[in-house]
């Protein structure tokens, strides 16, 4: 049985998987600070978040999150300076109303809504109210960034007198250096993360699903205060090559590996991204699924190695751990990535991937990374996924997931 308390401080109501040394009044009033402060900078009288994502990082603020993943039913108006308007989905604004960060709550104009379809509609009415609310509190700037809309809102706005800006990558990039309360909420997510894969480790034995081992990662992490899983890649045997298959029905055979991503949206909505490779009994791995496992394991340790706060991303790229090459066409997406609410900025890609996915921009401390690597040849029997999370710090890094390799590929010799 689940104790549960009110939470003076945040006004929030709180449960026992949820740590109490977080400071939510400094989480929620830190990130806000930061993204005020790069409005105020970029000249911004105020934004207009539809992203659930980042609605949760500017107010702290969530409601049937994943339902407005997909309906911008719900949106924030954010001045730089000033009361925080929510346009809230019908009878539910109780949600978020206790909530310091925001001041007022109206009904929303059901925007960009896959319920509504009347997007054609309320553009103008949307708009009207918007352009208002952003002549009185913008500070003089007409200058209005949306992270996410049509092209009607878009429209809308422009002819009411609104400097509309695309503000999607501006904001990830500020989302992207992490506050010390930020840094609790990811390492708290992880050690959830970490006890849902312990516990499908546990589980593998022959005959044993991939949907039951999904089912049992996916109990643990919502036991632990987690929230929900973005994917669903656990698999087993010949489906662990390629990468980016998903869990099925798929009976797992003594002797095949079982990889998987956790994917996790946990504590306090903050992301935990790591991957491990495990082998179903009874035996010993073979000298294939070794090698595989080896390699794997070199590329996260030296990539985790090379890096440096300050390193610009490119530098990372062409310091990466160079990859065989009957693996090279099956690597995984990236050689890192940027992990916070969700996977995020930065994406530093493969230096043979640069041109195409690149971007310029330097580590710096207070960004977290997830380190990847796949290893499986194209045709090969099977494929091993291996990732950690690691924290830039001023001197070097920090790993924030702490789950152990396994020692019976790594020891002894090649079969």
């Amino acid at each position: 049985m689940s104790i549960v308390a009110f939470d003076p401080s945040g006004g929030m109501w709180l449960s026992d998987t949820e740590p109490s040394f977080i400071d939510v009044d400094a989480l929620r009033q830190g990130r806000l600070a930061r993204l005020r402060a790069w409005m105020k900078q970029s000249g911004y009288g105020a934004v207009v978040l539809f992203d659930p994502y980042n609605q949760r990082y500017a107010t702290g603020s969530r409601n049937m999150f994943g339902y407005f993943l997909r309906n911008s039913t719900r949106y924030f108006f954010i001045p730089a300076e000033g009361a925080i308007v929510l346009f809230e989905y019908p009878q539910s604004q109780h949600v978020s109303m206790a909530l310091d960060t925001i001041a007022q709550a109206r009904p929303s104009k059901l925007v960009w809504s896959a319920v509504s379809g009347k997007d054609d509609e309320t553009a103008g009415s949307f708009a009207d109210e918007i352009a208002d609310l952003l002549r009185q509190h913008g500070g003089g700037s007409m200058r209005l960034g949306l992270d996410r809309c049509s092209h009607l809102q878009a429209l809308a706005l422009t002819r009411r007198g609104c400097e509309v800006r695309d503000c999607q990558g501006e904001i990830l990039a500020v989302r992207a250096i992490k506050t010390q309360e930020e840094i609790k909420c990811l390492q708290v997510s992880m050690a959830g993360a970490e006890a849902a894969v312990a516990a499908v480790r546990a589980a593998i034995e022959p005959g044993v699903s991939e949907n039951d081992l999904f089912a049992i990662m996916y109990h643990e992490i919502i036991r632990q205060g987690g929230e929900f899983i973005e994917t669903r890649l656990l698999t087993s045997g010949q489906r662990t090559n390629p990468w980016f298959n998903e869990a099925g029905g798929r009976k797992i055979r003594p002797g095949e590996l079982v990889a998987l991503d956790t994917d996790t949206i946990g504590c306090y909505g903050y992301y935990s991204d790591f991957s491990r490779t495990f082998r179903c009994g009874p035996g010993k791995p073979t000298a294939e699924q070794k090698l595989l496992y080896r390699m794997a394991h070199e590329q996260v340790q030296h990539n985790i190695a090379i890096v440096q706060p300050g390193m610009a991303f490119r530098e990372v790229a062409e310091k990466a751990w160079k990859i065989p090459e009957r693996f090279v066409e099956q690597r995984y997406t990236s050689v890192m990535h940027g992990v916070g609410m969700h996977g995020e900025t930065p994406f530093i890609a493969h230096a043979m991937d640069y041109q195409t996915y690149g971007c310029d921009g330097h580590l710096v401390p207070g960004m977290v990374l997830s380190v990847e690597s796949y290893i499986g040849a194209k045709g090969g029997r099977e494929g091993v996924k291996l990732e950690d999370e690691i924290l830039i710090t001023e001197t070097g890094t920090e790993l924030l997931s702490r789950f152990p390799y396994e020692d019976d590929f790594l020891s002894g010799g090649p079969g």
